[in-house]
């Protein structure tokens, strides 16, 4: 019997932050409240590995005397974009970190997203430890029709969305970042256990940012997104835990 996902595991928090010291307390607030968190170019590229250990490691604010914390979900959103030998070394080098999920962009075509899977099983085998979740990044929520235009892609984002989540499937991937208006889409071309993991989430009244394909974390959920990232709502909240809950509440609720 496949036990429930509780509505908090399905939501990933983006730390996006190059500080270290705030991305561990962060993480401390919010161990318990989320399904994971999720590190990206920004905090790996100013705090390096090391950085993302002390991140995972940092246990909850409170921990029950000689228990010791739970490593939180590592979500490690470095987006691998190379020729497809580069990309596996790239693999390679993180697996040693214990992602749970971990992305490459699916515009780096069939070779490439095959050449990432095969290190992730090679790399998973000789650490004896899980293969993480290997998911692509179809097109980015940021970019809307005009910039896939302006850049050469053949539009609309949501049929160059399908299109490369299509590829990563034939790869052997196991799902894709996409927009959360792709959802049913995608579902529809790829199947219901390829994994939708959905940037772009916004609370109702919600400052947008520079997202421009966005959804409540409710209407994400209904959609059928496996997952969802939320940064800036929760993270800039002055309670996190607080805004963290309200979310899982909503979904809940859904």
């Amino acid at each position: 019997m496949t036990t429930p996902v509780k509505p908090k595991d399905r939501v990933l928090v983006a730390l996006d932050t190059p500080d270290t010291d705030k991305a561990v307390a962060l993480s401390r607030q919010l161990a318990g409240h989320v399904g994971g968190i999720k590190l990206g170019l920004e905090f790996f590229n100013a705090a390096g590995p090391d950085g993302v250990r002390k991140v995972v490691r940092a246990g909850p604010e409170e921990t029950p005397r000689g228990e010791a914390p739970a490593q939180q979900r590592l979500f490690l959103d470095l987006k691998f974009h190379d020729i497809p030998n580069t990309v596996a070394g790239a693999v390679r080098s993180v697996m040693p970190l214990g992602p749970s999920i971990l992305n490459v962009h699916a515009g780096g075509g069939p070779a490439m997203m095959k050449a990432a899977l095969d290190a992730a099983n090679f790399e998973a085998e000789q650490l004896g430890t899980v293969r993480p979740m290997l998911i692509a990044v179809t097109v980015l929520t940021s970019l809307d029709d005009a910039d896939l235009s302006a850049v050469g892609q053949a539009g609309p984002s949501k049929d160059q969305a399908v299109r490369l989540a299509g590829l990563a499937r034939k790869a052997g991937l196991d799902g894709v970042v996409c927009s959360s208006k792709e959802i049913a889409a995608i579902r529809a071309e790829c199947g219901p256990d390829f994994k939708l993991i959905v940037p772009g989430i916004r609370p109702a009244g919600a400052a947008l940012g520079d997202q421009k394909r966005v959804m409540t974390p409710s209407e994400a959920i209904a959609e059928g997104a496996d997952f969802i990232v939320i940064g800036r709502p929760i993270t800039g909240a002055e309670n996190p835990a607080g805004a963290a809950k309200a979310i899982a509440d909503e979904l809940g609720g859904a």
